[in-house]
């Protein structure tokens, strides 16, 4: 049964897939597909289907020539998924809850183009329990995803960042990697750094209640992104201004580091919007 909250998006991908499996994006493999490659002789090439009836003419050898197309092939997807203390914090919702319905609507988006899914979860390491290898079982994706709603781990951090790599195919791949990133700036980088061999859509879940919608005046209850600890504070104007300004500093470094590796992330709040996803791929992978 395919859950609610999931919704397909299209998406492409701006390389030439190394698969040998037939798919819907262009492949660099020698087959049935639209994008014209080149002209062999028949004898290269003995398919009598692709015949080019004007090259044979113009032949000065007066061999049969065939037309040559690349097929078009699968790509492997994965949905990497932040399960660190962070992503614990309610606001309109809770973050772990919007990664979930990210996460599966980019395994029902890749079920539809006929691609092969991963899902990988994390927090100080990775969680064998919240990972699945590539397949293109949908409906098993979409239990084991489901299954985040009752996770509620804190006081943990997102180091196991580092071990997803391994986790990742050998072919270049789309990694939509799934996270409010609030995780040192160095882990980030080195992250990236080691995921480097594929495209990473950055999907960033901040939340205004975070920063923007704070208490007025008085006492309220923060929680510690890195920690997951819920501290009281005291608010008034000058330190919800401060908040702000932390968070557009931290959006900035973000953004940069991001840049630095020709990534543009998306960020997300209080839904996932499968026509913005959509849309952003149109924009900068289109």
């Amino acid at each position: 049964m395919i859950p609610a909250y999931a919704k397909s998006f299209s998406y492409q991908i701006p390389w030439k897939s190394s698969s040998i499996h037939a798919g819907d994006h262009r492949g660099s493999q020698r087959g049935l597909g639209f994008e014209y490659r080149g002209n062999v002789s028949l004898i290269d090439h003995p398919d009598a289907r692709r015949m080019d009836l004007r090259q044979t003419l113009r032949d000065p050898y007066e061999q049969i020539q065939v037309k040559l197309f690349n097929q078009d092939n699968t790509t492997p997807i994965f949905a990497v998924c932040d399960c660190s203390s962070s992503m614990q914090y309610k606001g309109y919702v809770r973050k772990l809850d919007l990664a979930m319905e990210v996460a599966a609507s980019v395994a029902y988006s890749a079920f539809n183009a006929g691609d092969v899914f991963s899902l990988i979860g994390y927090n100080h390491e990775v969680l064998e329990d919240f990972t699945l290898p590539l397949s293109h079982h949908v409906y098993q994706s979409f239990e084991l995803i489901d299954q985040l709603k009752n996770y509620k781990q804190m006081h943990i951090d997102a180091d196991g960042i580092l071990e997803v790599p391994q986790y990742l195919s050998q072919h270049r791949g789309l990694v939509f990697w799934i996270s409010d990133f609030h995780m040192p700036l160095e882990l980030l980088e080195q992250a990236l750094n080691a995921m480097s061999v594929h495209q990473i859509v950055p999907v960033v879940l901040w939340d205004d209640q975070e920063y923007k919608k704070l208490p007025k005046f008085g006492f309220g209850n923060m929680l510690d992104p890195e920690t997951g600890m819920s501290r009281s504070i005291f608010f008034r104007d000058s330190v919800r201004k401060q908040f702000e300004a932390v968070f557009m500093k931290r959006k900035e470094q973000l953004e940069n580091i991001f840049a630095s590796f020709d990534y543009q992330p998306i960020y997300l709040k209080e839904s996932f919007n499968a026509e913005l996803m959509s849309e952003y791929f149109e924009q900068f992978m289109g």
